[in-house]
């Protein structure tokens, strides 16, 4: 089994133990604000950033310690982030929903729900708790999958982040007319990176999609090759959650004083 379907394997009995009747979430969505589309902005910036509440990962293990994951996505709200992007996966990233329920109410930007849908439950989960947007990995998901949870997401008011590797999941990923796309230059099947992904694959994405570099981001030569290849946003985790100061980082990643809200 690869990396990608181990993890997805721990997510359906993880999910499998949590579940609750579907009423029981819908009560919560009845009470949740209605959910922030992030793209309108992100079409008219040059360049935005994601960042990312991130504990851990397969690839790299323990990053942080983050004992108030909603103290430090006010920080990345300060220092001009668009989008907080919130793990919420336990076995290898550390995450939880809990997580995304205190960020989602300390900040005043859009909030991903960053797992690894792959049960309609989840999105109703990830409503109830707050999201604004969902992430689709394409390489997780058939096509009847991805079309049917894309149009769920958006049924329920949230925006997705369609998460592509290769060229063929980009084919896939444009059949169903995303807003945003996300190109990842780490294979979640070998966990390498490899930004050619970057030069290989924006560019063949329509301008009048948000353009998202994500994984394997961490100087700002690295935002350049993205943003030369097209990118309008970065996905940021780890050169974020290991600097002692979030601010500084922002402004040494996009060579500027200040981010543009």
């Amino acid at each position: 089994m690869s990396v990608l379907d181990l993890i997805i394997e721990g997510v359906r009995e993880d999910l499998a133990a949590r579940r609750k009747p579907l009423a029981q979430l819908h009560e919560a969505m009845d009470q949740a604000a209605p959910a922030l589309n992030p793209v309108p902005k992100l079409l008219q910036r040059e360049m935005s950033v994601i960042a990312e509440v991130k504990r851990s990962s397969p690839s790299k293990g323990a990053l942080a310690t983050i004992n108030d994951p909603a103290g430090l996505a006010q920080q990345y709200e300060s220092a001009g982030a668009s989008i907080i992007s919130v793990l919420t996966e336990q076995r290898r990233f550390g995450g939880s929903l809990q997580d995304l329920v205190a960020v989602r109410a300390r900040v005043n930007i859009p909030v991903l729900r960053k797992d690894f849908m792959v049960d309609e439950y989840q999105f109703f989960e990830a409503r109830a708790h707050g999201a604004d947007v969902v992430l689709l990995i394409v390489a997780a998901l058939s096509q009847s999958q991805l079309n049917d949870y894309y149009q769920l997401a958006q049924g329920l008011g949230m925006t997705s982040l369609v998460e592509v590797h290769t060229h063929d999941e980009l084919e896939r990923a444009l059949e169903i007319s995303p807003q945003m796309v996300g190109v990842n230059s780490r294979n979640l099947k070998t966990l390498e990176v490899d930004s050619q992904s970057f030069a290989d694959l924006i560019p063949r994405i329509p301008k009048d999609i948000v353009r998202v570099a994500e994984s394997g981001i961490s100087t700002r030569g690295d935002v350049e090759f993205a943003q030369n290849n097209g990118a309008t946003a970065i996905l940021v985790g780890e050169a974020l959650v290991r600097t002692g100061d979030v601010a500084l980082a922002m402004r040494e990643l996009l060579g500027a004083d200040r981010v543009d809200q």
